[in-house]
């Protein structure tokens, strides 16, 4: 491997690590409270509302049926209002956030929607008030299948950062276009796509491995 592809290879993964953390950590702050109150506002549960469950379920489908590329141009004067630019990883951050909380926040929804409902009624016939359901049972309840869910969305988001990459984000989906297709270099092609597969393969199994980890240690303890 040559040293200048090498220390493409190396900047463009350091951009793409900096903008998938910032990215899922920012989608989950929006996120995860989103998916809990689409649950929770349902008909029979904690916090009923079907009014507030339907616009803002109407209000995530819409954001959801947006092409991401696109997503992200609306997104660049907002970009730029935070940040003060609309290049570069940092930028980049605002709608990799904002396109994803929606996606994350059905995750949750699904995640959330597996725990029995008749453990949900139990704590509510005991008087447990709807944030303690939602701390204490709900969620601990489906903590294996939320950390699943996240691990999809940071694959998910991984691969958003390649679609930012064609806008200036940079991050090794730039690389691959402005040096492996634009300039015609096969190499700097096939090593982004090889790193990204393994970057995807270890987040993966990283998801896997914690997943089993709390539910080993869920069963021991039962």
């Amino acid at each position: 491997m040559s040293e200048d592809l090498l220390d493409l290879l190396l900047t463009g993964f350091n951009e793409t690590i900096y903008m998938v953390i910032l990215s899922t950590l920012a989608a989950l702050a929006l996120g995860f409270p989103l998916g809990i109150i689409l649950v929770a506002t349902e008909k029979g549960h904690v916090l009923e509302s079907p009014r507030i469950n339907k616009v803002l379920g109407t209000t995530i489908n819409i954001i959801r049926s947006f092409p991401f590329i696109i997503l992200i141009v609306v997104l660049l004067p907002l970009a730029r209002f935070i940040v003060g630019t609309t290049l570069g990883a940092t930028a980049a951050v605002v709608p990799l956030a904002i396109g994803s909380a929606p996606f994350l926040a059905r995750i949750i929804e699904n995640c959330l929607k597996e725990v029995s409902y008749g453990k949900v009624e139990a704590a509510m016939a005991i008087g447990a008030n709807p944030l303690t359901i939602i701390t204490r049972v709900m969620i601990p309840e489906a903590l294996p299948s939320l950390v699943r869910g996240i691990t999809l969305a940071i694959i998910a988001i991984t691969g958003f950062t390649a679609v930012a990459g064609a806008i200036g984000a940079g991050g090794l989906g730039s690389l691959a276009i402005r040096f492996g297709y634009m300039r015609f270099r096969d190499d700097i092609m096939l090593a982004t796509v090889v790193v990204l597969i393994l970057l995807v393969q270890g987040v993966q199994w990283g998801g896997d491995s914690l997943a089993k980890y709390i539910n080993r240690k869920r069963y021991k303890f039962d």
